[in-house]
């Protein structure tokens, strides 16, 4: 059986409905104990204003780090902790206070690493993409049936690839910030099809 085969590409718009915010608590004292002290009592400080604003499932250490600190000269000063942790939002408003009252409340402690938007049910915009990249996939297999002199008939084989979701990501410097408006905007969802047609 002669065949054609083709990759379709679909995409969806789609309004963001989730905040993710990144934050790390760090410290830096003469000591490994000290440095991990300050750490973790912003840490837990950071925990303490999330949980006033998203659930604290919602809320997860990510990565604890501690290394030599070094002076201008190069000469080792004391040690630096970090610990990072990342806070999923689902109201836009409560995100951006959130970040307000982070920067208050934790102070120079607090360094904010980015601010992503993400889709919480991407199911209706992947149905609209998975349309689209079939539409794709049919279209341009016509167009090689086409030039081959031929039409395409009945679908052989199909396989869907990996969907991607790019998220705006933004650096956040909120330290002096009064309040923080987050605006979501849109984004993309995409995904593809292979379909391998037969030639009538």
């Amino acid at each position: 059986m002669r065949t054609v085969t083709v990759t379709g590409q679909g995409t969806a718009r789609e309004v963001p409905d989730t905040v993710v915010v990144r934050v790390a608590a760090s410290h830096r004292a003469a000591g490994v104990a000290e440095a991990l002290a300050g750490a973790d009592s912003a840490a837990d400080e950071i925990v303490t204003v999330a949980r006033e604003h998203t659930d604290a499932g919602r809320i997860q250490s990510t990565t604890l780090n501690l290394w030599p600190a070094y002076d201008n000269e190069g000469r080792q000063s004391g040690f630096e902790a970090r610990h990072s942790l990342s806070v999923s939002v689902t109201d836009m408003q409560k995100a951006g206070t959130m970040l307000s009252e982070l920067a208050e409340r934790v102070g120079d402690r607090l360094q904010v690493e980015s601010v992503g938007l993400e889709v919480g049910d991407t199911t209706r915009a992947l149905q609209e993409a998975r349309a689209a990249a079939y539409a794709d996939a049919v279209a341009r297999a016509d167009h090689l049936a086409e030039l081959a002199g031929e039409r395409i008939g009945d679908v052989q084989a199909m396989a869907e690839g990996g969907a991607s979701m790019p998220m705006p990501m933004a650096d956040a410097g909120f330290r002096e910030a009064k309040a923080v408006a987050i605006q979501p905007g849109e984004t993309s969802i995409a995904t593809s099809l292979t379909v391998t047609f037969s030639l009538a």
